[in-house]
């Protein structure tokens, strides 16, 4: 049996003037061994999800700050970062995504450092990482500035996920840090598409590809040759018009691989530390430009060294919860007390696939050690 990892864990409450929530997470992050880190002039990435225009359910830069300014206190050089979406919305290229951070409050006056937008202006300012044991992913597609970072920190609000089925440390990192090209080779086995009444035959997407995919009709209108495209995704950024799109069409077994493989290939060879707030747990991913009722009740926060034992404990604390009434778990034709919510709530979802091969790959281990504060 494997060594258990420790995680260490503290709730959400302050019931004196002595300290209040920022003041515990810094201290939690401390006593789980975030100070012995070497980060004297050393440039930090500190990996979240800034909120999708319209969702609450993100979190707070106030988060954000706290670990900044631990980050700050240690000597280190930080920043947060995220890199663009493969779908439209209002962080699809680096302007947009920086605005989208601004409009939801983060700024370096509320958080004490800048933004990277570490995939770049159009998702395509990425570094080819090896995996080492990759099933899926020999080579796997990581934003810059994430890879060009000496420490990397992921900030992470746990919740649940449409797709994945819950969206954890390991979603964080392995989607949050593929450039554009990466997210499509994670959700995609296959190639993009042209929704032809979008199509206005501007040609942008023949101009950017290098591969001469883009092909025309007597109408003007693009389509995709598929034997010729290599995934890179850049049509889909360049399109005016949102007209080029991508097939979410993985398994989601397969997802979940490739997402453990892609946090391989972040995380290799560096200095890790991860913190995730469960709190607002909403069932869908902050990509969304809403967010429904959570599905229980917020529990505290959790820190450690391992991103799979720490994803095992969020999940574990999940689930010994009381579902929220009124919650999407209540659409269900279930009893809503008992079982898995995750998969309550997306019943085609496989979560503990992610964090089964994740172990697999070495990242870490699901047996862990919860440490109170």
């Amino acid at each position: 049996m494997s060594e258990k990892s420790k995680v260490y864990f503290a709730d959400f409450r302050c019931p004196s003037w002595r300290e209040n929530l920022p003041q515990k997470l810094a201290r939690l992050m401390m006593t789980a061994g975030f100070g012995d880190i070497d980060m004297e002039d050393k440039y930090v990435a500190i990996k979240m999800h800034f909120g999708e225009p319209g969702n609450l359910a993100y979190l707070r830069p106030n988060w954000a700050k706290v670990v900044a300014d631990l980050v700050k206190s240690q000597g280190g050089k930080p920043f947060l970062t995220d890199c663009n979406t493969l779908y439209v919305g209002g962080r699809k290229n680096a302007l947009d995504h920086i605005e989208s951070a601004y409009v939801n409050g983060f700024t370096p006056y509320s958080t004490g450092c800048h933004i990277i937008i570490a995939d770049g202006l159009k998702g395509t300012d990425e570094v080819e990482v090896p995996v080492e044991g990759g099933e899926y992913v020999k080579s796997a597609k990581i934003g810059r500035a994430v890879m060009d970072a000496d420490v990397f920190v992921s900030l992470t609000h746990f919740k649940g996920h449409e797709q994945a089925g819950m969206g954890g440390t390991l979603k964080n990192i392995g989607m949050g840090c593929g450039s554009r090209a990466g997210k499509m080779e994670q959700h995609n086995s296959g190639k993009p598409f042209v929704k032809q009444k979008k199509c206005v035959g501007c040609r942008a997407c023949a101009k950017i590809c290098a591969h001469g995919a883009p092909q025309f009709g007597e109408d003007g209108k693009a389509s995709i040759d598929t034997d010729k495209c290599v995934g890179c995704a850049r049509c889909l950024a360049i399109c005016p018009k949102d007209a080029i799109q991508c097939l979410y069409d993985e398994a989601p077994a397969i997802l979940n691989k490739k997402i453990a493989e892609y946090t391989k290939a972040v995380v290799d060879g560096r200095p890790c530390f991860h913190v995730s707030l469960v709190m607002d747990v909403s069932p869908n991913c902050d990509c969304h430009g809403e967010n429904d009722v959570p599905i229980v009740p917020n529990v505290g926060m959790f820190a450690s060294f391992d991103p799979v034992a720490l994803d095992q404990a969020c999940a574990d604390a999940v689930l010994a919860q009381t579902a929220v009434p009124n919650s999407v778990l209540f659409d269900k034709d279930c009893a809503c007390n008992e079982g898995d919510y995750f998969q309550k709530a997306h019943p085609d979802t496989e979560w503990e696939v992610c964090l089964e091969h994740a172990e697999k790959l070495g990242l870490g281990t699901r047996a862990y050690e919860l440490v109170t504060i």
